[in-house]
């Protein structure tokens, strides 16, 4: 996917000079969110295609943390949110999919990281080391929006978005992925931010110049446990729900 110059648009840099003012005042930098948010529920048409909640804002029954039995102290519901509260290691999904389709919400703290994965394995140390991440950011606050490659909804190192298509903190980004066979699209806001066919040529072609060669068996699955990764930073998640076949 082309990379174009990066802009922050102006109603983002007006939201970052606001927060910033925030943070010397006496407002909360890590907010919490109010129940009235975390709305967790299929519409009519979701429920009539087959759609199903993963999260319902109150039990982490369909999730555990990685290779472990449970989900622990790291993370929690707050507020009908599922969140990152403390260190804890990745989130994955109990149930493995194959060809699938996840739409979900996120919001991410000031000078935020974290990502949502995909086909992911328990093989390795974590679930980098197998499944692919949509990155999740705020490209605004983070240093890590230096490369293209590493902002909100990219695939995390490989293809870069050809625009910013990020809510500024404090407000829900959309997601959308869409995974059938080795084809693979990630939608953020509506938009395409990252396409790909697993294994291609082309696919090869950014592994190989990718920090995952070093990782024999990234990207190698068709079917795997969806992931939320504790990059040490707060992130809320609402509304995640599957498609699955």
């Amino acid at each position: 996917m082309p990379h174009s110059d990066y802009t922050v648009p102006m109603t983002i840099r007006i939201a970052a000079v606001a927060l910033a003012a925030c943070t010397l005042t006496a407002c909360a930098q890590d907010p919490v969110i109010d129940a009235a948010e975390c709305r967790n529920a299929l519409t009519p048409e979701e429920e009539q295609a087959g759609w199903r909640l993963l999260f319902d804002g109150q039990s982490l029954d369909a999730w555990r943390s990685y290779r472990e039995d449970s989900v622990n102290d790291g993370w929690a519901v707050e507020n009908g949110c599922l969140t990152r509260v403390g260190r804890g290691g990745d989130l994955i999904s109990r149930e493995q999919f194959g060809d699938f389709e996840l739409k979900l919400e996120w919001r991410i703290s000031e000078a935020g990281n974290s990502g949502i994965f995909i086909r992911g394995d328990e093989s390795e140390r974590t679930i980098h080391y197998t499944g692919y991440e949509m990155q999740v950011l705020d490209n605004v606050g983070h240093s890590d929006s230096k490369d293209p490659s590493h902002r909100a909804g990219a695939y995390y190192d490989m293809i870069a978005p050809d625009h910013d298509t990020t809510q500024p903190v404090g407000y829900w980004n959309r997601v959308h992925i869409k995974a059938k066979g080795p084809h693979v699209e990630f939608w953020l806001n509506e938009r395409l931010t990252a396409q790909f066919e697993q294994g291609s040529p082309e696919w090869q072609a950014l592994y190989e110049q990718s920090k995952f060669t070093g990782r024999p068996r990234y990207g190698t699955l068709l079917q795997g446990h969806i992931g939320f990764q504790d990059h040490w930073d707060k992130v809320w998640f609402r509304n995640i729900r599957v498609l699955a076949e």
